[in-house]
């Protein structure tokens, strides 16, 4: 496809996930109102939208009039608090006289990386959007410690886009687009590794994101077999020109065959509870013949991870070959290491199966395959 009919394409998209972070949406006095009717305007020609919000944090340190951001968990946590309900009445000032109505819906990484409630979560944002509502999501920064001090919101984009099946995320941002090495925007990226040189870490401390986390959670996507645009989140109609097919904002392809929603749940939503090092027979095993995992190729365990965790499976040089889920626990494969899949009863006094990961639990994530 050429550039345009590329962009062309993007008209077709009916689900989208459209992230805005704080710096962005809190300059020149907020945004709400031109996201908002951006939004609407999208909603009234009958596409879906999942609105991921930061701002709780920067606003709630206004209010109680900290100075910078929080580095004190507890003190990050009681912005957060703060600033949620700022954040929800901005924007239902903002979509009411939209006639469109706004939901809350508060995230914490436990309540996707458990299937069951997964699923829970996805069928609450389906009627959500069925009755014409706008979620607006965000992380519960109130008592997710771990989000606070590692996560942000355009990971939880990338993860919201598998959770509500979109065909679309746009993360806006306070530049016109990713931008290459003489400050011009990128139209078109093919491959995000040929970007990653061009992205800056972040400056200031009004959010935890920038552009480095952007390209990080358009990698995540883009498996998926989303397109990923990044744009201006200053731009009065950013939304509807890229609707349109405009050569607005950065575009990044979908990269390879997407990888299926429990397949990009397992290797991107799930948090690794452990380690597993193999051998480089093993290596070879996973990459090139799309093998499980047996007890032979293993040389080593860390973590505490128990039957149905997430482990992170990686050569002895440290590199991540794989994301799976165990079916043995960590002492178990401790036990197992090196020996044969015949051994497992007589190692362990139980047996579950021949393999430690099954190569349907199993994600290539340095491949995305």
């Amino acid at each position: 496809m050429t550039r345009d009919q590329t962009r062309t394409a993007l008209r077709d998209c009916k689900r989208i996930v459209v992230k805005i972070g704080s710096r962005a949406l809190c300059s020149e006095g907020g945004r709400f109102a031109q996201v908002a009717q951006q939004v609407a305007t999208l909603v009234r020609a009958g596409r879906k939208v999942v609105l991921v919000s930061s701002g709780a944090v920067a606003l709630g340190r206004e209010r109680l009039g900290l100075s910078e951001r929080p580095k004190k968990v507890s003190l990050l946590q009681a912005a957060a608090a703060t600033g949620q309900s700022l954040l929800m009445g901005a924007y239902e000032d903002a979509f009411e006289p939209l006639g469109i109505h706004v939901a809350q819906v508060l995230l914490t990484h436990d309540a996707v990386t458990d299937r069951d409630r997964y699923l829970h979560a996805r069928q609450a944002i389906d009627e959500l959007l069925k009755l014409g509502v706008v979620p607006i999501i965000n992380e519960n920064d109130t008592v997710s410690i771990d989000e606070l001090r590692f996560g942000d919101n355009d990971q939880l984009a990338a993860m919201v886009c598998t959770l509500v099946g979109a065909d679309l995320l746009v993360l806006l941002s306070d530049v016109v687009g990713i931008l290459d090495a003489q400050e011009e925007r990128i139209s078109l990226v093919r491959e995000v590794a040929d970007i990653e040189h061009f992205i800056k870490p972040p400056e200031g401390d009004v959010g935890l994101g920038g552009m480095q986390s952007k390209v990080e959670a358009a990698r995540r996507a883009t498996l998926h077999g989303l397109p990923v645009v990044v744009g201006p989140a200053a731009s009065s109609d950013f939304l509807g020109e890229l609707m349109h097919g405009e050569d607005v904002g950065t575009l990044l392809l979908p990269h390879g065959s997407p990888l299926a929603s429990r397949k990009h749940w397992i290797a991107y939503t799930l948090k690794p509870r452990g380690r597993i090092v193999v051998d480089a027979g093993a290596c070879r095993a996973l990459e090139q013949r799309n093998s499980s995992l047996l007890p032979a190729g293993i040389v080593s365990v860390t973590g505490s991870f128990k039957v149905g965790d997430a482990v992170s499976i990686v050569s002895e040089s440290g590199q991540e070959v794989a994301r799976g889920l165990a079916r043995y626990s960590a002492d178990e494969v401790s036990l197992l290491a090196g020996g044969h899949s015949q051994q497992i009863a007589e190692r362990i006094g139980s047996h579950v199966g021949d393999e430690i990961v099954h190569r349907d639990d199993i994600v290539l994530t340095n491949k995305g395959a």
